[in-house]
C-alpha cells in the first residue's frame, strides 16, 4: 500500500510541476493588443500584418483597427495604465506629455523620410526615445511615415520663397499650432473644416490648403486646385510603440527578432507610401495641374527662425535642432 501511496503521490506531484510550468511557456509568447486609427484598407495595416507574421515565433499580436478598442489620443495612456500593448501613436500626443518631444512636430524639422529614419536611427534620435520610454513607459520600434504635406493653390501666383507666400489665404486645421505652421510659411493662414476645403477653393473663400498627396486625390481638391508647389514642409508619421513593460519582459534574442521584423515591416510601408506620391504626383501633371519645387532651403530658413523665436521653442532640447539639420 505504501509503494502504490508513494507512486500516486509522485504521480500527482509531476502533475502539479507540469500544470505549474504551463503558464511559463504560454508567457514566453505573449499577446499583444495593438490599436490604431488608421483603417484596414491602409497601406500600415498592411505593415501591421507584416509585422504580425514577422514575430509569431515570438509574441501574436492582435490588431484592431479604425480606433474601435481605444479613440485618437488615447492610446499611451491605455498603454500606461496596462489595458493595451502596442499603438501607433502621433508624436503630438507625446509631445502632450513630454513638452520636449514637441521639436518634432514642428515644420522643416524633417526633410524627408529618409531624414525622419536617419534621425530615430541617431544618438539624437535615442535621447528623445528615451525621454518617452522614461517618463511615459513607451518603447518606440520606429517612425511609420504617411506622406508629406504641400501646398496646392487655385490661383497662378508662382511661389518660390516664403516672400511668395504674403497675403495668400491659406486653409489650415483649427488650433494655434496649425495657425502657427500657416504662418511659418509666409502665408495668412485661415482656419476651416476640412470638409469645406473642397468649397472653399471652388468659391475662392481660400487660395489654397496644405495636405499629402493621398489627401488631395482623396477629397478631389485636384478638380479646383491650378497648381501644386512641393514645399514638403512638414513630413507626416506617427510612431510604432509597445509597452516598455513588454518589450522588457522579452529575453534579448526575442527583442532583437521583434526589433527586425518591426524595421523590416516599416521600411516596406514607407516605400510603399514614396512610390504612391510619386504615382499621384505625375498623375496631378496629368490632370494638367502645374506642380514644381520651390527654394525649400529658403523655406526652412524662414520657418525655423519663426519657431526659434517663439514661445513654442521654450521646451525644446538645447542644441537639438542643429543635430537634427546636420543629419
Amino acid at each position: 500500500m505504501m509503494k502504490i501511496a508513494r507512486r500516486t503521490a509522485l504521480g500527482l506531484m509531476a502533475g502539479a510541476l507540469a500544470l505549474a510550468a504551463a503558464p511559463a511557456v504560454a508567457q514566453d509568447k505573449p499577446t499583444l493588443k495593438f490599436s490604431a486609427v488608421f483603417s484596414e484598407q491602409d497601406i500600415r495595416a498592411e505593415m501591421m500584418k507584416r509585422l504580425k507574421g514577422g514575430v509569431s515565433d515570438v509574441a501574436t499580436i492582435e490588431p484592431y483597427y479604425g480606433g474601435t478598442l481605444f479613440k485618437q489620443g488615447t492610446e499611451i495612456i491605455a498603454i500606461q495604465r496596462g489595458n493595451l500593448d502596442m499603438g501607433n501613436v502621433a508624436p503630438q500626443d507625446i509631445a502632450n506629455q513630454i513638452p520636449a518631444f514637441s521639436i518634432l512636430t514642428s515644420a522643416y524639422l524633417f526633410r524627408d523620410a529618409a531624414h525622419l529614419k536617419a534621425f530615430f536611427d541617431s544618438d539624437a534620435g535615442a535621447e528623445m526615445k528615451k525621454l518617452a520610454e522614461d517618463q511615459l513607459g513607451i518603447h518606440i520600434l520606429g517612425p511609420t511615415y504617411f506622406g508629406t504635406r504641400q501646398v496646392g493653390l487655385r490661383i497662378d501666383k508662382r511661389v518660390e520663397t516664403p516672400a511668395d507666400m504674403a497675403g495668400v489665404k491659406l486653409r489650415m486645421p483649427g488650433g494655434e499650432a496649425w495657425q502657427f505652421l500657416g504662418e511659418a510659411l509666409g502665408a495668412n493662414p485661415t482656419p476651416m473644416a476640412y470638409a469645406e476645403v473642397y468649397t472653399g477653393l471652388q468659391t475662392g473663400a481660400i487660395d489654397g490648403q496644405d495636405n499629402p498627396l493621398p489627401n488631395v486625390e482623396n477629397m478631389k481638391f485636384y478638380e479646383v486646385m491650378k497648381q501644386i508647389v512641393l514645399t514638403s514642409h512638414l513630413v507626416g508619421y506617427d510612431l510604432l510603440v509597445i509597452s516598455k513593460k513588454a518589450y522588457e519582459g522579452m529575453s534579448d534574442a526575442d527583442r532583437a527578432a521583434f526589433d527586425k521584423a518591426a524595421d523590416e515591416a516599416i521600411a516596406w510601408s514607407t516605400e510603399q507610401h514614396l512610390a504612391r506620391e510619386q504615382k499621384l504626383a505625375d498623375s496631378f501633371k496629368e490632370k494638367g495641374l502645374e506642380i514644381y519645387t520651390p527654394d525649400v532651403d529658403a523655406f526652412r530658413a524662414f520657418a525655423q527662425k519663426k519657431y526659434l523665436d517663439s514661445d513654442l521653442s521654450s521646451s525644446w532640447p538645447e542644441g537639438m535642432l542643429d543635430r537634427i539639420n546636420a543629419l
